[in-house]
């Protein structure tokens, strides 16, 4: 990921402004600010944006904007929220634009494909879970977490290379044979530390885990 400015044209980027002016205010305005009271959720919010930071950093690509990386989307929403997750990734991305990463004209189509997509993939998916599937330890650690997080980066890399067709960017049958199918391959990678790290805090410290509840998935079961 990580789209240079010149793959889009001005409207993408006012469009993408816009809409990243939208979300955020929705955050300010619904967001459960009061969690940030304690040090433990501030140090999890900031830690996880550092964490992202670098990892978005390390990357390979083929043609710009063509990058691939890691996302870490499906971790960050199970622990903070989709609120949070929005603005951890965000200052993540932040930081990636002050260390050159992207350029700032940049910042507001990477937060619409880098972070709102894949937070609101990931939320969509929990919620789809959670109404299906049994209320199990083990469906939250292998389904959830794992899988979960694999298919964020799939269909993540769907709406971008959508994207990128739309804009113009890139032919379909370019992105179709060179670029797509390494995202099956990203996705495991992405399922086996995503999954991992939520595995270790719901193990070690459930409590900072958002979409982990004791009662829900141990109690009775």
């Amino acid at each position: 990921m990580n789209f240079p400015a010149t793959l889009f044209s001005p409207v993408w980027h006012w469009v993408a402004g816009i809409l990243s002016v939208v979300v955020l205010f929705r955050i300010v305005i619904r967001a459960p600010w009061r969690r940030l009271a304690t040090n433990t959720q501030r140090n999890l919010l900031f830690g996880l944006a550092v964490s992202l930071a670098l990892l978005w950093s390390m990357k390979a690509g083929v043609r710009p904007g063509l990058n691939l990386h890691l996302m870490g989307s499906m971790a960050a929403t199970l622990a903070l929220g989709p609120h949070f997750a929005v603005v951890s990734m965000g200052i993540a991305l932040t930081a990636l634009a002050a260390n050159g990463g992207i350029e700032w004209s940049a910042w507001p189509i990477n937060f619409l494909l880098m972070v709102i997509v894949p937070v609101g993939i990931a939320r969509v998916l929990q919620r789809i879970i959670e109404a299906t599937l049994p209320s199990h330890f083990f469906i939250f650690i292998f389904v959830l977490s794992f899988m979960g997080s694999a298919l964020v980066v799939v269909l993540q890399g769907l709406v971008a290379c959508a994207a990128m067709v739309a804009s113009g960017a890139y032919p379909f049958e370019f992105l179709l044979s060179e670029y797509l199918p390494y995202f099956i391959l990203l996705g495991f990678s992405e399922a086996w530390i995503s999954g991992a790290v939520i595995t270790l805090l719901v193990v070690y410290r459930p409590e900072w885990v958002w979409a982990f509840d004791d009662k829900r998935y141990l109690v009775g079961k």
